[in-house]
């Protein structure tokens, strides 16, 4: 774990700050992409109540989130985000291998994520994590990217 950091489990009153979290990261990192926030207030709290928010927190100041969502045997993991004066720090990397060990004690036999296709960053990341290409899956026209793109669909067993 980076020093100081500590990680919970988000509760209901973390949701703004969730929520603000994922659009500054989002709006450095797929600005190109799109031309809104990645997220709102409402959707946030919709997904706490289907899953759940690990939050890495520096004090008081909330760091790196990611969203897990249990899916039958395995579980979805989305919306990895790190403050942008923090990435490139190794927090992306703790924030999975947190999320993996959750979902492992929770009994989860496999992870399963999605990337954008336009981000070509995001491939050798993941694949560092261990996770392998599973399928593809169109982009929701209702997000109108600016450049041509579909998701990628990766997985991993955690067993």
């Amino acid at each position: 774990m980076p020093e100081r950091l500590q990680l919970r489990v988000a509760g209901p009153k973390d949701a703004e700050a969730i929520t603000a979290l994922i659009n500054i990261a989002f709006r450095k990192s797929e600005g190109f992409l799109i031309d809104r926030d990645r997220i709102d207030l409402e959707t946030t709290r919709s997904l706490m109540d289907r899953g759940e928010f690990l939050l890495g927190h520096d004090g008081e100041a909330l760091v790196a989130c990611v969203y897990l969502e249990p899916r039958g045997a395995g579980a979805y993991l989305g919306l990895l985000s790190i403050d942008p004066a923090r990435q490139r720090a190794g927090l992306g990397s703790w924030m999975m291998n947190a999320a993996e060990d959750r979902c492992r004690k929770l009994g989860f036999r496999f992870m399963e994520l999605r990337i954008v296709s336009a981000r070509p960053e995001l491939p050798p990341f993941y694949h560092q994590c261990g996770y392998v290409e599973s399928g593809t899956e169109p982009f929701p026209p209702e997000l109108t990217p600016k450049v041509p793109c579909h998701f990628v669909k990766m997985s991993k067993p955690l067993v």
